[in-house]
């Protein structure tokens, strides 16, 4: 397996980003804040994260290979993810959806799996689990160790 040699990333000139691990292949627009010990890996894509977002400490943003899946098997999957804007990514919570629209909360201890998509207003409750694949309907609240679900009408 080729690794590649050189990272890139863009960044605007208003953004506050602190102590960032394993930037490559990372686009983040303005208004960024993206606390200490942030992890933001793009192995499998690129990751495009929209304006005022904030990415808080310990939270980890994938978009990495799973399985059996490499960089030089035919099945790879080098889709973009992407996080609109308005987003907030709580302490601790590891994220690796591909789409999350706009004004979506994942809180402390969250994880949200790859093929689950956040349209908008969604918060992922602390410590709730979303392994399935299915697209979080508008204004979602998933919430206790049950994960339970809450539609605002």
């Amino acid at each position: 397996m080729s690794e590649k040699s050189q990272k890139s990333w863009k960044c605007s000139s208003t953004q506050f980003v602190l102590v960032l691990s394993e930037i490559r292949d990372l686009t983040i627009a303005r208004r960024r804040v993206i606390h200490l010990k942030a992890q933001i890996i793009a192995q499998a894509g690129p990751i495009v994260i929209g304006e005022d977002n904030l990415i808080e400490e310990q939270a980890l943003i994938t978009n990495v290979y799973l399985g059996s899946i490499t960089p030089d098997t035919e099945d790879s999957d080098t889709k973009p993810m992407i996080a609109g804007t308005n987003n907030v990514f709580e302490v601790g919570c590891y994220s690796q959806t591909k789409k999350m629209v706009d004004n979506n909360i994942i809180e402390s201890k969250a994880y949200v799996d790859r093929n689950v998509i956040l349209i908008h207003g969604c918060i992922i409750g602390a410590c709730c689990t979303l392994n399935t694949f299915e697209v979080i309907p508008e204004n979602t609240v998933i919430y206790s160790v049950n994960c339970l679900c809450w539609v605002q009408s």
